[in-house]
């Protein structure tokens, strides 16, 4: 997977549906590289998963999931399945991310991310994305995949476990993005002069 393909802000996918397909396929993609990746290869891939899973998710919480809340009576249950599986997963990565894959548990603890992340993914895809489809225009989904690229753009690129609401994510997102994003550059220039 390119670099390019590992910046969903950059994706191309017109619709909001499509967009987060792609994601989903490119998640698991990445679960794939970092399973079987060694040292510094599966660190790197690793990251590259944090970061997308990070934007991905900011983005659905607060595009995604707050339209699809208002489309149906059930809507709202929805969404609140949705939230809570998010949170139980940013809470295994930030664990992850902590210990780092060198951590003699990483590879079991990884394996429940992988599959509280791809039950997760697969749950949006039958709940909550059929809604979006059967409830809104061309147009509507247009206008959604370009407010989940803006908020991919904008968002945190590490896991914060409990902001997992629109309101939330406006209030706290920035800030965090902005630590977060600056702590990449560190990381990254750190990694170039070991």
């Amino acid at each position: 997977m390119d670099d390019r393909q590992a910046t969903p802000e950059v994706m191309n996918e017109n619709d909001v549906i499509d967009l987060l397909v792609r994601q989903h396929a490119m998640i698991q993609e990445l679960f794939a590289e970092v399973r079987g990746a060694v040292g510094d290869e599966r660190e790197e891939a690793f990251q590259r998963l944090v970061r997308l899973l990070a934007v991905h998710e900011t983005a659905e919480e607060e595009i995604v999931h707050p339209y699809a809340r208002l489309l149906a009576e059930d809507g709202g249950a929805v969404v609140d399945r949705r939230l809570d599986e998010e949170k139980h997963a940013k809470m295994l990565l930030t664990r992850l991310e902590r210990a780092g894959t060198g951590h003699p548990d990483f590879a079991r603890e990884f394996l429940e991310l992988r599959n509280v992340v791809l039950a997760h993914a697969w749950a949006e895809e039958r709940d909550e994305f059929p809604l979006l489809l059967e409830r809104t225009n061309p147009a509507e989904r247009r206008a959604m995949a370009a407010g989940v690229r803006a908020a991919e753009a904008l968002a945190p690129t590490h896991p914060h476990p409990g902001v997992e609401s629109a309101a939330r994510n406006l209030l706290l997102g920035p800030t965090a993005a902005l630590i977060d994003r600056a702590r990449d550059v560190v990381r990254m220039v750190m990694n170039k002069q070991v």
